[in-house]
C-alpha cells in the first residue's frame, strides 16, 4: 500500500531542486513497496523541507539534541499497521548540501537516501545496535538500487549504530 505524501517546503533553497513532489512520492512508494511492512490503507506521511535552524530547532525541542542534522523522523505512535498517520520526516537543506557536497553526490541522490531512511523510521527500523544498522542500511542499498541511485556506502567498511 502506498502512503499519501503530504510536503511542506519552509525554506526557499528547497526551490533550486525544481518540482520534486512527485520525485519524493516515488521514493515512498518505491520504499512502501519494497520492505513488505504492513501499512494502513491511505495512510499518511508528511514531508517537511526546512533549513538547519529549523531542524536544529526540532532537534533540541524533540530529542534534546541541541544541534543540527541531515533528517529527523517522528513514528506516530502505535501498531505500524494500524497508524493512519505514518508520522513525519523533516529534511534540512543546509545540511543535504553540505553532505551531497562533501560525499560526491548529486543533491537527488542524497535526497532520496535522507527521504528513503526516514521513511524506515516511520516503518519502525532503527540503527541503534549493529545489527540494526546492518539490516536498515541494507534496504537503504536495495530501495536507492530500485531507484537506479548508487550505493551511498559503498565506501564505508564498517556499520555504525548510532544513539
Amino acid at each position: 500500500m502506498t502512503p499519501l505524501v503530504e510536503i511542506s517546503v519552509e525554506y526557499k533553497a528547497w526551490e533550486t531542486l525544481g518540482e520534486i513532489a512527485p520525485f519524493i512520492e516515488e521514493i515512498i512508494a518505491v520504499s512502501a513497496g519494497s520492505v513488505g511492512k504492513p501499512i494502513y490503507p491511505g495512510a499518511e506521511v508528511s514531508l517537511l523541507l526546512c533549513d538547519d535552524a529549523m531542524i536544529k530547532g526540532l532537534n533540541r525541542d524533540w530529542r534534546k539534541i541541541d544541534k543540527t542534522t541531515n533528517v529527523l523522523s517522528f513514528p506516530t505512535p502505535g501498531r505500524l499497521g494500524q497508524r493512519r498517520i505514518l508520522g513525519d520526516i523533516a529534511i534540512s537543506f543546509d545540511t543535504l548540501q553540505r553532505e551531497a557536497e562533501s560525499e560526491g553526490k548529486t543533491l537527488r541522490d542524497h535526497l532520496a537516501h535522507l527521504v528513503i531512511h526516514g521513511f524506515l523510521h516511520l516503518l519502525d527500523f532503527d540503527h541503534e545496535t549493529v545489527v540494526e544498522a546492518e539490516l536498515m542500511e541494507s534496504w537503504e542499498r536495495l530501495i536507492l538500487a530500485k531507484l537506479g541511485i548508487s550505493d551511498p556506502y559503498a565506501d564505508s567498511t564498517l556499520v555504525e549504530a548510532h544513539s
